[in-house]
């Protein structure tokens, strides 16, 4: 019954069991990005069978001692709730930014599974079907998934997500109740046409770890080598971190813990390293360069992981507005 729910899922019913009034003195302690999180899912609850809610109101507070009436979230609960909590205008803001979370997605009820259930989920599946869906996902999630595949599924996967250019809403919808069927999963879905390409499969690569990058970019060139050429100009790697403005990199530095750094500097050409080490100061700079020396031979893939980990932080800052990355040698911002 729960385990069918999220834990941001069990938040926003309890919140609507609680009422407009106490629900927006606890939402008003919520960071904005919780409080956007679990409106987006009050906007989804349109009811919930009382079972379910006892299951929910005993887990978090063990206080359900009476029948419940199964109260209704939907778009004007959340909009009266951010309202009395945020005032009218700001509520109004995000209710906005909200447009394209609440509208449900054909594979919404895949999008909070373990990655581990949803490659169980797709395995034996044609690689087009799960294309499909990885292109529906969050690239992270996506990009998670991906790694739980074989090096061969994941290539032929990866090229069919690159080259797909879109998907008949209808075979959208029909894979996704075939999927929902099989996951016995509980979650309605709706239309998403907007699918694929080669940005998409950017960004899930992007978010996998070195050696699952490594396996499909490898992949990609044994079969199709022109377009893993064409992902490798888009992505960013260690070795880009040239290219980026002094700024940036200031941004970067104050957000990578100094181990993970010198790790990742063990063997990196005198380029990055020259570049990493002008941007600190003078005492910074003396402990980084001490705790290289200190770290003595470090096997490779530790290496590759400490360098994912400040990729990870460089992308975020990206994602995020503060630093803007330009894929062909020009110029970058700080936001």
């Amino acid at each position: 019954m729960t385990t069918m729910l999220t834990g941001t899922q069990k938040a926003a019913l309890v919140l609507i069991q609680m009422g407009r009034e106490a629900a927006s003195g606890v939402m008003a302690q919520l960071s904005e990005n919780e409080m956007e999180l679990v409106t987006a899912e009050i906007t989804r609850l349109k009811s919930v069978d009382e079972a379910t809610v006892a299951e929910v109101l005993e887990e978090f507070q063990r206080t359900a001692t009476r029948a419940l009436t199964v109260a209704s979230g939907g778009y004007s609960y959340a909009k009266k709730l951010l309202e009395e909590t945020l005032g009218r205008e700001k509520a109004a803001e995000v209710l906005e930014r909200l447009k394209s979370q609440v509208q449900v997605q054909p594979f919404e009820f895949l999008m909070h599974a373990d990655a581990r259930q949803v490659v169980s989920l797709l395995s034996g599946e044609h690689p087009q079907t799960i294309a499909l869906v990885l292109a529906h996902l969050r690239p992270e999630h996506a990009s998670a998934i991906m790694a739980g595949f074989s090096p061969e599924t994941q290539t032929i996967v990866a090229r069919r997500i690159a080259t797909m250019e879109g998907a008949s809403p209808d075979v959208v919808g029909l894979i996704a109740d075939q999927l929902k069927l099989k996951a016995t999963n509980l979650i309605t879905s709706q239309e998403l046409t907007s699918v694929g390409g080669v940005q998409p499969l950017v960004e899930i690569i992007n978010r996998a770890d070195a050696a699952t990058e490594k396996l499909i970019l490898e992949g990609l060139t044994e079969q199709d080598p022109e377009l893993a050429d064409q992902i490798r100009q888009l992505m960013f790697v260690f070795a880009d971190i040239t290219m980026l403005e002094d700024r940036a990199i200031q941004l970067v530095m104050r957000s990578v813990e100094t181990g993970t750094l010198a790790t990742a500097l063990k063997g990196a050409d005198d380029s990055v390293r020259d570049k990493i080490l002008r941007n600190m100061s003078e005492r910074a700079r003396e402990n980084l360069v001490e705790e290289i020396d200190a770290l003595g031979p470090v096997r490779i893939s530790l290496v590759e992981e400490a360098r994912s980990k400040v990729v990870q932080v460089i992308r975020g800052l990206e994602e995020r507005g503060e630093i803007m990355i330009s894929r062909d040698g020009e110029d970058e911002y700080v936001a």
